[in-house]
């Protein structure tokens, strides 16, 4: 049945993740409609497929996870935890589903754990593959689960942090998970909670990588559907507000469902997330925020004011391409892997260079594009307060911190909308 009812319409842009190289500035660049649609019947809010995930996620995709210090150490407080809580030595196999460049698995390894990552992108898994960490460079999905199942490669633990958006096809996705899963082991999976998405207008997340975005209440009704039951979540801060959910096999009875599981369930109706006008009421929200940034940008400009960007960001991508901000507002943007260094942001061409630029340049206002690490960029950058630098976010609102009390904000630039 085809999507009719709109969750956020942010007009025609590029793939995220799709910098560009010097000679590739003239040539030309795709964009499609990035419009993402809830279902009426599951209010499961998704994207419409416009490229198959391989050429999505190929060789030279660009995010390479361990180029975020809060990053690596939340993959290491993970690990620390679920080893704990599980009992896992070295007579357990950890398998994780979209492993980057070994960021996670790194921390298994070091406790004599078996592991092996599964990989789409040759380029980061690569990576991994470099230090050590045993990684498969294909997609997962029922047939990969099906092939590593009869070479014996069953999970005791399965992870899956930040991918389940990235399927075009969660049903073939979960099916695979559980055909992977040894009987009474447990998999954790993590994703972007869209009432934080709605709540805190984080419409920047919204890219065409992400094909789904879930409330709890619909992922229970999806992985129920193929045998696996969800026993435990938590609310955590990554990315600007996530869920883990734990699962198991649904005939599994040492896996007792927890209380967290239907207090989260009550949270979400009580928020609405049950209710198709609560996604419907988003679009217009989203319009507002980016008249708010536009009458910044061009009042901070007209001040003669100085602004670059940190973080080539898949979701500042989201923002400055919605919003139509390249050069004309920001001289360029950082971004501390080299794999990123010398290339341009797709569609605002904005050339992304190392961070030291930072100081020859000395900008007024420094836009911290992944506002999810916030707290770790202005500890980076504290020194722009030497020649009065600030840091501005934007969502969910226009902000400006001052470098000396990075936690709070000092001034509203102009009105946050709730």
């Amino acid at each position: 049945m085809p999507l009719r009812v709109t969750f956020a319409n942010l007009g025609m842009s590029p793939f995220a993740n799709a910098y560009l190289k010097p000679e590739q500035l003239y040539a030309l660049e795709p964009f499609y409609p990035l419009q993402a649609f809830v279902c009426e019947h599951c209010l499961l809010a998704q994207l419409e497929a416009f490229e198959s995930p391989d050429k999505i996620f190929n060789e030279e995709y660009a995010y390479f996870a361990s180029y975020s210090d809060s990053w690596l150490q939340a993959a290491k407080n993970y690990v620390e935890m679920i080893t704990g809580r599980f009992g896992l030595t070295a007579q357990h196999q950890v398998i994780e589903v979209a492993s980057n460049d070994g960021y996670l698995l790194r921390w298994f390894v070091e406790k004599g754990i078996p592991v092996l990552g599964v990989e789409p992108s040759a380029g980061v898994a690569k990576a991994a593959l470099a230090q050590g960490i045993p990684t498969r460079i294909q997609f997962f999905g029922e047939g990969t689960a099906r092939q590593l199942a009869a070479e014996g490669q069953q999970a005791d633990l399965i992870i899956g942090n930040n991918v389940l958006a990235h399927v075009p096809n969660v049903n073939d996705f979960v099916a695979g998970l559980q055909l992977l899963l040894k009987p009474g082991g447990v998999l954790t999976m993590e994703f972007h909670h869209v009432l934080r998405l709605i709540e805190e207008n984080q419409f920047d997340t919204i890219y065409h990588e992400h094909f789904s975005y879930f409330s709890f209440t619909t992922a229970r009704k999806v992985f129920e559907q193929h045998g696996l039951a969800l026993f435990d979540v938590e609310e955590i801060p990554v990315t600007g507000g996530s869920l883990r959910i734990y699962g198991c096999h649904a005939d599994d009875p040492s896996r007792p469902i927890g209380p967290r599981v239907g207090a989260l369930l009550a949270k979400e109706e009580a928020a609405g997330l049950t209710r198709l006008e609560t996604y419907t009421a988003f679009s217009e929200r989203v319009q507002a925020i980016k008249r708010n940034l536009l009458a910044f940008l061009i009042d901070a400009k007209e001040q003669g004011k100085s602004l670059i960007g940190y973080g080539a960001a898949a979701k500042g991508n989201t923002l400055l391409n919605y919003c139509g901000v390249g050069t004309d507002f920001l001289d360029y943007v950082v971004d501390r892997s080299p794999y990123k260094q010398g290339l341009y942001l797709p569609g605002t061409h904005i050339p992304i260079v190392h961070p030291d630029r930072i100081r020859e340049t000395r900008p007024d206002y420094v836009l911290m594009l992944p506002w999810n690490i916030k707290a770790e960029i202005m500890e980076q950058l504290a020194y722009i307060g030497a020649w009065g630098g600030k840091f501005l976010a934007l969502i969910p609102g226009v902000k400006i911190y001052d470098p000396v009390d990075r936690y709070a904000p000092v001034e509203a630039a102009v009105k946050v909308y709730p």
